[in-house]
């Protein structure tokens, strides 16, 4: 127990079924007498990607615009109405009665490749069956093409997103490294949500990256001069066509070192991913 005086559950409201299913639920909570100790506030997010870090999701939660905070001090220490506070992703709390039911040595004998437990992979791109995919933790990009039923019929897989949009890409010839926490980072790349995107010989990586790029320059709150500008500079040069390899990987480095948090941090990865991996869609 954190004894927690007070609740927020903060929904995306591109989800509007689940925040009535929300509501419905949390009153009857409070009818039959089960939250007592803390008052849970369902807060509507307005879908601002930036919203996913933490301190950008108090702000709007305040009823602040979505920008992040400085840090220190950590959400912990000065977080919502600067009060400590503990942020928690709904699948870690999913899995509390579970492992409260059946014991955390059960929960952790379910992972593979050293993880522990299970994991929901969102698995999208070139596979017969996209999906949520429940797997033990540490499955590999593999793993989950296998449990989506194979490539789609005249597809050769040529590469993955290993952790949704910011955590880079990898080739085919690395899907045999497990998803989960500390893997990849040696590769530039991390499993963040969980989200795997399958591309195939029909992707061209370039066009790729671009994509993502535009994604970040859109969703950038615009607070930092390094992500605001660091985007819109970088989808100018990638949309060039050529691409010069050095002023990007310049200029990824100073997004990388200079953005205030994670989505400026991490924008270059696909970026500097493909510079890596995919030298050979840079010859297009």
């Amino acid at each position: 127990m954190v004894e927690a005086v007070e609740t927020y559950i903060y929904v995306r409201d591109e989800y509007p079924e689940i925040r009535l299913m929300l509501a419905e639920e949390i009153s009857k909570l409070e009818q039959a007498g089960l939250s007592k100790h803390t008052k849970i506030h369902l807060r509507r997010g307005a879908g601002a990607y930036i919203c996913g870090e933490e301190s950008a999701m108090i702000e709007s939660i305040e009823g602040k615009r979505g920008l992040p905070r400085h840090r220190p001090p950590y959400v912990a220490q000065v977080g919502i109405f600067n009060r400590p506070t503990l942020v928690n992703n709904i699948e870690t709390l999913y899995w509390v009665p579970q492992i409260l039911e059946k014991g955390a040595d059960w929960f952790a004998s379910q992972g593979k490749n050293g993880a522990k437990g299970f994991r929901s992979y969102s698995v999208s791109g070139r596979v017969k069956n996209p999906g949520v995919v429940l797997a033990p933790a540490g499955s590999t990009a593999q793993d989950l093409i296998e449990r989506c039923g194979g490539m789609l019929d005249g597809h050769a897989f040529k590469g993955y997103l290993p952790g949704g949009a910011s955590g880079g890409i990898l080739p085919a010839s690395m899907a045999d490294i497990p998803l989960d926490f500390g893997q990849l980072e040696k590769h530039g790349c991390f499993v963040g949500s969980h989200a795997v995107v399958i591309l195939s010989d029909k992707d061209d990586m370039k066009a790729v990256a671009l994509n993502l790029m535009r994604f970040f320059e859109d969703e950038s709150c615009g607070q930092c001069t390094p992500c605001r500008n660091g985007t819109e500079k970088a989808v100018k040069l990638m949309a060039g066509g050529h691409w010069n390899t050095e002023l990007l990987s310049d200029l990824a480095q100073v997004m990388a070192d200079a953005s205030i948090c994670g989505l400026g941090q991490a924008a270059p990865n696909p970026l500097k991913s493909v510079i890596k991996f995919f030298p050979e869609d840079l010859k297009a």
